[in-house]
């Protein structure tokens, strides 16, 4: 299981966090980069994760988390929705859900002579969409306008969403009896996939130890997570994101990534003009976090493998020879010149 580029690993250094409660909305950079250090209050590790669900919440986009079950997927986004002050929910995905039990659906009232609408678990702030692959492609496709429009159309009418509206949605990577492959333009709508690795010895240690002092995963507030930081946090860094300045020479080479992507001869399907959009887009919110206004190709590289490794498709001969899709992205990383 390949984990995320170190860059992603350093969103903040521990004690940079605010000491009580939320920063004013003008501290927008320094309450968001509190987040790892509060989130790390309940799950040992997995910062690359928590770095990745940050990026994604600024740039709007949603996020496809990909373990093997117990590294602490669901605790990670419940966590992340108590230390920004969200509303979360949780929607486990079976062989028999139905649209409507996502997206919600007209009810009549015997009383009023009427039907009305009941929202869904889908109108919330974090959706955590687990074991997305467990449910057939027509509840699976009820979430594409989710997605892209931030709204949910029944009966003819939109309804839009909460804002910040995000979607993570989980999957096992090795086990595929009874499960449903994501198509192609279900993946495209994440912005970011991520990889959580199986902890190390010392990170298990330390998840031993808490649970041996008393630690219980469904009692956040116990172990003393708390919000510091919300809406108001994001709105604002929205706004200074927007402001980050991209050189011609990044823009032309983050097309030259994606362009090589098509070229690869390992692939049947390459890196999308919305996958470049979007790696611009992620790149930007990673240089904003870095506390710069302007986007290095080293911001590109960092974000490059969540951003991309899930809009590729590999050739049936190639899978057969062992290539996967991070090596074909690190390849085409190292093989792209970078600006100077």
């Amino acid at each position: 299981m390949t984990e995320q580029p170190a860059a992603l690993t350093t969103l903040t250094k521990p004690g940079t966090g605010p000491a009580d409660g939320p920063l004013p909305a003008g501290d927008a950079r320094a309450a968001l980069t509190a987040l790892r250090e509060e989130i790390g209050k309940a799950v040992v590790g997995q910062d690359a994760a928590v770095t990745g669900l940050v990026v994604a919440l600024l740039c709007g986009g949603h996020v496809l988390l990909e373990g093997v079950p117990g590294v602490a997927k669901t605790l990670l986004v419940r966590t992340l929705s108590t230390a920004l002050s969200l509303e979360t929910k949780r929607i486990q995905f079976t062989p028999d859900l139905m649209p409507g039990d996502v997206t919600g659906s007209l009810v009549y009232d015997a009383r009023t002579a009427e039907f009305s609408f009941q929202p869904g678990p889908v109108f919330t702030n974090l959706l955590l969409a687990d074991e997305i692959n467990r449910t057939p492609p027509k509840t699976q496709a009820s979430l594409l306008e989710a997605m892209e429009e931030h709204q949910v159309t029944v009966d003819g009418e939109p309804r839009a969403l909460p804002v910040p509206f995000l979607v993570a949605a989980t999957q096992n990577p090795v086990e595929y009896e009874g499960t449903y492959p994501l198509p192609e333009a279900q993946l495209d709508r994440f912005l970011l996939k991520l990889v959580l690795p199986l902890p190390t010895r010392d990170q298990e240690y330390q998840v031993l130890a808490r649970h041996a002092a008393g630690f219980d995963p469904r009692d956040l507030a116990a172990a003393g997570v708390r919000p510091v930081a919300g809406p108001e946090h994001i709105a604002a860094a929205r706004e200074e994101i927007a402001k980050v300045v991209v050189a011609p020479e990044v823009l032309a080479y983050v097309v030259d990534l994606c362009r090589a992507t098509r070229q690869s001869p390992s692939l049947s399907i390459g890196v999308s003009p919305r996958g470049a959009t979007a790696l611009l887009g992620t790149s930007r919110a990673w240089a904003w976090l870095a506390g710069r206004d302007y986007v290095t190709p080293d911001d590109v590289k960092a974000l490059a493998l969540p951003t991309l490794r899930h809009r590729i498709q590999l050739r049936a001969e190639a899978e057969m020879e062992g290539v996967t899709a991070d090596s074909v992205v690190q390849a085409v990383l190292s093989q792209t010149p970078a600006p100077r």
